[in-house]
């Protein structure tokens, strides 16, 4: 089948498609009787299977993307190799384009669908690196607000219910990707029992251990409590661009977040 005479334009089609060089994509299109869509189908799944013999290698950096369209949002880690490729014009665009079809899954823990695993297929073979989707999370209900880190590798998704002025909502983002420590959650409620319970107990051990009777240890308990509270909840912390405020206390009557989401590369 190398013999067959193969026109050079169609050769350069191939590699615009691909990104492969020109005996790659000469060779699949001699294989193929000069059909443009089967060369690249062969090249595909012969390339694919090397990619896959490399996702052994660690793929530690990567980027954030997130995407939100009316009363749904997503965001999304996409991993790589090298922070060369993380920086990449083209692995940039595929975060936004995974981001955008991950909005059309149901609302929860993003799975891959065959669309999205094509178009990273696509990637992986041009640039020749284990890029990889490592998790995602969907949104359904309300509005949003989000912020992402000018070095892509950090982003933070609100989902929320009332009003709440669009520089409000990204502050809000902003404080979460800084505050330390990190708001395991928006108010108690959203706290493990479990884990307050052990916080509690903790208190009440320390205070009985000096001294204190059970009635008093039970209330100085439940002060440590609420200080633990405003110090790992979302709503108990003080804001970062204004410590003499909380969070809870920035909002407009009647809004209410529901959830958040904070992403970085690799943790």
């Amino acid at each position: 089948m190398d013999t067959v005479n193969i026109d050079a334009k169609l050769v350069m089609a191939l590699r615009n498609n691909t990104g492969l060089g020109f005996g790659d994509c000469r060779s699949a299109l001699a294989e193929t009787g000069g059909d443009l869509p089967k060369a690249e189908a062969l090249l595909r799944e012969r390339l694919k299977g090397k990619m896959d013999t490399r996702s052994d290698r660690a793929a530690g950096e990567g980027c954030i993307a997130v995407s939100v369209q009316g009363a749904k949002a997503s965001i999304i880690e996409v991993r790589s190799e090298t922070d060369f490729t993380a920086k990449n014009e083209e692995f940039r665009a595929l975060a936004a384009e995974l981001v955008k079809m991950s909005i059309g899954t149901p609302a929860g823990t993003v799975a891959m669908t065959a669309e999205m695993t094509a178009r990273l297929d696509t990637v992986r073979i041009r640039t020749g690196e284990n890029i990889s989707f490592a998790r995602g999370t969907r949104l359904d209900g309300g509005a949003f607000g989000h912020y992402l880190h000018h070095d892509g590798k950090l982003g933070v998704l609100i989902q929320y219910q009332g009003e709440l002025a669009p520089d409000l909502a990204t502050g809000i983002c902003q404080h979460i990707a800084a505050v330390v420590p990190t708001p395991l959650a928006v108010d108690e409620h959203g706290l493990p029992k479990d884990l307050v319970d052990i916080k509690r107990e903790e208190a009440k051990k320390e205070a009985v251990d000096s001294g204190k009777p059970a009635s008093i240890a039970e209330k100085i308990a439940e002060g440590k409590l609420r200080k633990y509270f405003e110090e790992t909840t979302l709503l108990g912390q003080k804001y970062v661009k204004d410590d003499k405020k909380s969070i809870a206390s920035l909002l407009p009557a009647g809004t209410k977040i529901l959830a958040f989401v904070r992403m970085r590369v690799g943790g």
